[in-house]
């Protein structure tokens, strides 16, 4: 058996399948991609690393039926080094060996049988229903990367998703800092559910939803999965339990301040200075009666102090962020506004829109004089 197809559309299917592939396992064939020839025009691509898995199908001129597990990272390798034109995979499934050639060149790669690759999981029967696509991925792209990196507290890895008939509503927080969107957007669930996914599940829903057509997004709930079909492919994620946190009860009732600030000002300052806040210096926002200032100082690199104005009137107020913090908090603002709440320098700042749509609280540094 074997399939023909454009190195581009056939190197472009890869990479996406290589998304999923495991990269620290003991099971080899978790290092691969399984090739299934389905007829004449379809091959479908699949890799998991058992937590999250992918489905997509690649459109070839197809020669037989089969299925084989070829080596991810090398065939992607092995297709890329190729020159521009078409590409022919054969497949010896008795001998477990796959032929690429194109042009001249020529590569058998050893592979591995399909039927030790995982049972991976179909989009359920019922209960699933639909999300447009363009708001679900705005609003992934806003939250998750406030999500924590470190796994020695799972739940907080994760992004929690409430699904409503009218809205989505996505939280995440790593402790230093906390950003909820709530986006308007119709689906066809009939009642409120409730999820905890991976971070990087989302992002790679973010990644197949943001391709140019695909303008709904099937959601499934099973056996402690969630599934995604996005045009021709299928993600499926392992969900976290665990309880997340009350997000509402680290929002403060009241702030001392808010002010409003043009966005694309406010952060070329801070991106400009932060360049001065190295080694963990944190970066100095100074509020006076009508301006604000912006500082810092690592010593041995130097420093750096911009002003702009702004309508604050009050009491002189210094506040301390981490400058990586607060710059995602005003780069996730849609808006060209930005509004800063602030209550004192050792309590939690607030990065939000002109509605209660985006908010995003990041803890403050200490200062020292």
């Amino acid at each position: 058996m074997q399939l023909t197809c454009p190195k581009d559309i056939l190197l472009e299917r890869l990479q996406a399948a290589l998304k999923t592939v495991a990269t620290r396992s003991t099971m080899p064939v978790l290092s691969g991609i399984r090739l299934s020839l389905k007829g004449p025009d379809s091959v479908e691509l699949a890799s998991t690393d058992m937590e999250l898995s992918l489905r997509l199908l690649l459109t070839a001129v197809v020669d037989g039926e089969g299925a084989v597990v070829v080596p991810g990272r090398l065939l992607t390798d092995v297709v890329r080094s190729l020159p521009v034109g078409d590409v022919r995979i054969s497949i010896d499934e008795q001998e477990q060996v796959a032929e690429v050639t194109s042009g001249q060149a020529s590569f058998r790669i050893n592979c591995l049988s399909a039927a030790d690759f995982p049972r991976l999981s179909e989009m359920p029967s019922e209960g699933v229903f639909e999300v447009a696509a363009a708001p679900l991925v705005a609003t992934i792209n806003t939250v998750a990367r406030a999500a924590s990196r470190d796994e020695t507290r799972p739940v907080l890895t994760g992004i929690l998703i409430r699904f409503g008939k009218d809205s989505v509503k996505m939280v995440a927080t790593d402790s230093y800092r906390l950003s909820v969107r709530e986006t308007s957007v119709k689906s066809t669930l009939p009642d409120k559910k409730e999820v905890i996914v991976p971070r990087a599940s989302m992002e790679e829903l973010a990644r197949l939803g943001g391709v140019a057509g695909v303008e709904k997004i099937v959601v499934g709930l099973s056996d402690g999965q969630i599934l995604f079909s996005a045009g021709d492919t299928l993600l499926a994620s392992r969900l976290i339990e665990g309880q997340f946190p009350n997000y509402q009860q680290l929002l403060p009732d009241e702030f001392k301040y808010e002010i409003a600030i043009e966005k694309e000002e406010l952060l070329d300052v801070v991106s400009r200075v932060g360049l001065m806040a190295q080694k963990n210096a944190p970066l100095r926002m100074r509020f006076a009666d009508g301006q604000l200032t912006v500082s810092a100082q690592t010593p041995q690199v130097g420093e750096a102090k911009e002003s702009l104005a702004v309508p604050f009137q009050g009491e002189e107020t210094e506040i301390g962020f981490n400058p990586q913090f607060l710059r995602e908090g005003i780069e996730s603002v849609e808006e060209d506004e930005v509004r800063l709440r602030i209550i004192s320098p050792l309590r939690p700042g607030l990065v939000k829109s002109s509605g209660d749509d985006f908010l995003y609280l990041v803890m403050p540094v200490r200062l020292t004089s």
